[in-house]
């Protein structure tokens, strides 16, 4: 049965009138992306409680006033504070196994499968408003702040309680509140941190967490070893894997909706010696916003790589290292591309990000599904725009090219350390120079440079050998301003918080193609680019240091200085 909208149901209730609606509506226009409560409320025509006894009519829930209950501390006990805060909930009451909620978004009924899941009770919601939330949680946790530690700390009494009374708890069961509070707690607080990935591994003697975050592991506090197991297998079932079956590699997914944002976990599960590492990358949308504004691209650099991908044919290259950025980019730059008018399609290894509008193919190697398959039936669907997730091999070069001639756009990427290498790499792959001087475009190098925590940054005066680090005069250098990250809480005292790119993006210009065709060196490429207007990766990061964006240590890690 349809939902009705709730424009409709505040005039039922006779709180708006039909041109105040209008009015609502036309507002709502203004402000994309804003629900017409909020609209309605801003403009002063209808109250908070109002549009809380709308929402609770639309979804069929009760109307709860957090600030006249009493809420029970076995029921406070069930959903931490941290999944409290996240999802924008507040338990009030535990009735025959079955958990009420209340909820600031009755809508959001993703969340109530999610909560299920995590808590292993039935949920229900009640309606709320989200500053009354706000408010029980301070009130509420004030003094119930549980972290990991408390949590393996109470894993621990129970061991040794257990140990006294003659058993052990080294099976504990994986469905057990301990583990499952456990592993909540680690998901979400790897979720609030953006962080990109969580890894479980076992060693012989512990069970080690880490987190990355900012392109760098940080490890939480191990839970005892002989929980492993149980860890392990709540993450399977969590992911619809086999859990009876320990020695062979094993993929999954679990989807989230963490706050209202569909939040997706990869996981991958590998026998080791002493156990099942598991692997979980954490694919948030609201952290990776696919737009070529917001990548930290130079607008000199942003303009030229513009009109590239706007070129009705030919190749364009994004290289990097493993996790550094490129997917990111080459999405953003297809969802610039993304209109009714473009047919695009993508082949990759995995699928990263769902887009509307992408024709998206996921490659398979158990079954022989190829980049260079995969692109040769693409080229039967009338592709206008195509990216080829990695070209890894001679035969999946050829296709690209052959694609290119025949007038697509096709984007892709290659490991190399610079713009230049990676006209050698496709020389090593078997392409023939005139087929690369006829295809390829433009190529994109990029780095991801961690940036200053704005809370804690500080100004300091580098030393001469910092500076030389740089290979920079040391008078030169002195004219500008330094800064680190003292360390704070919001960074987790590690003095950096979020990542920026830095880009070097050569055009493959007619003098660059004369020297591709007569064989010259990577350095004589590079010479010329650079003569031509190319700013290199460690030029870039020079700029981010001047601008108090990022740190001296940063960029000499990431970047490499061109020989002279």
């Amino acid at each position: 049965m349809a939902r009705r909208r709730l424009g409709q149901i505040l005039v039922d209730l006779g709180f708006l009138t039909e041109d105040q609606l209008w009015d609502v509506l036309e507002q709502q226009k203004q402000s994309p992306g804003e629900v017409i409560g909020r609209v309605a409320i801003r403009m002063g025509l209808v109250s908070e409680a109002q549009v809380t006894e709308a929402l609770a009519e639309q979804s069929g829930m009760q109307v709860v006033n957090l600030t006249e209950l009493t809420i029970p501390p076995k029921v406070l006990e069930m959903v931490p504070e941290t999944m409290a805060s996240i999802y924008k909930i507040m338990p009030i009451s535990l009735k025959n196994d079955v958990l009420t909620v209340a909820m600031a978004d009755p809508q959001n009924v993703s969340a109530l499968d999610d909560l299920r899941n995590f808590l292993g009770v039935d949920v229900r919601g009640a309606v709320s408003n989200e500053v009354h939330i706000q408010q029980a949680i301070a009130r509420y946790y004030a003094d119930r702040a549980e972290s990991i530690e408390d949590v393996i700390g109470g894993m621990d009494a129970a061991d040794e309680d257990a140990e006294e009374k003659g058993y052990k708890l080294d099976d504990m069961d994986h469905d057990s509140a301990p583990i499952r509070k456990l592993l909540n707690m680690v998901l979400l607080l790897a979720i609030k941190d953006q962080a990109s990935d969580i890894h479980f591994e076992p060693f012989e003697d512990e069970f080690k967490i880490r987190v990355k975050a900012d392109g760098v592991l940080y490890e939480m506090v191990p839970p005892p070893r002989h929980l492993a197991n149980a860890i392990v297998s709540r993450i399977k079932v969590m992911s619809n894997l086999d859990i009876a079956e320990r020695r062979l590699p094993q993929d999954g997914r679990i989807e989230l909706n963490v706050g209202g944002n569909q939040v997706d976990l990869r996981v991958s599960v590998l026998p080791t010696l002493s156990g099942e590492s598991v692997v979980m990358r954490v694919l948030d949308r609201t952290v990776v916003q696919l737009d070529l504004n917001k990548i930290g691209m130079d607008p000199s650099i942003l303009g030229r790589f513009r009109r590239t991908i706007r070129k009705p044919n030919g190749i364009v290259l994004v290289t990097g290292p493993t996790g550094s950025g490129k997917t990111t980019t080459l999405y953003s730059a297809l969802n610039e591309l993304n209109e009714i008018n473009t047919k695009i399609i993508t082949t990759e290894d995995p699928v990263e990000y769902d887009i509307d509008g992408l024709l998206q193919v996921p490659i398979n190697h158990d079954i022989d599904v190829t980049f260079a398959k995969v692109l040769r039936a693409i080229l039967r669907h009338d592709p206008d725009t195509i990216l080829v997730g990695e070209i890894r091999d001679h035969e999946t070069a050829e296709i690209a090219i052959q694609s290119a001639l025949t007038g697509h756009l096709v984007f892709s990427t290659l490991h190399t350390n610079d713009a230049p290498t990676a006209i050698t790499r496709l020389r090593d792959m078997g392409v023939q120079p005139f087929l690369i001087t006829a295809t390829v475009e433009a190529i994109l190098a990029q780095r991801l440079v961690r940036k200053i925590c704005t809370e804690c940054r500080t100004q300091f005066e580098p030393s001469d050998e910092l500076m030389m680090e740089l290979q920079l005069p040391v008078a030169q250098a002195r004219k500008y301003k330094f800064y680190y990250g003292r360390g704070c809480q919001r960074c987790n005292n590690t003095g950096y918080k979020g990542r920026c790119g830095i880009y070097e993006l050569l055009d493959v210009t007619d003098e660059i193609r004369d020297m591709v065709t007569s064989d010259a060196s990577v350095d004589e490429i590079r010479d010329m680019a650079r003569s031509q207007g190319m700013t290199t990766l460690r030029e870039s990061g020079l700029k981010l240091i001047f601008d108090g964006v990022s740190t001296i240590d940063e960029v000499v890690r990431e970047t490499i200085m061109e020989a002279e």
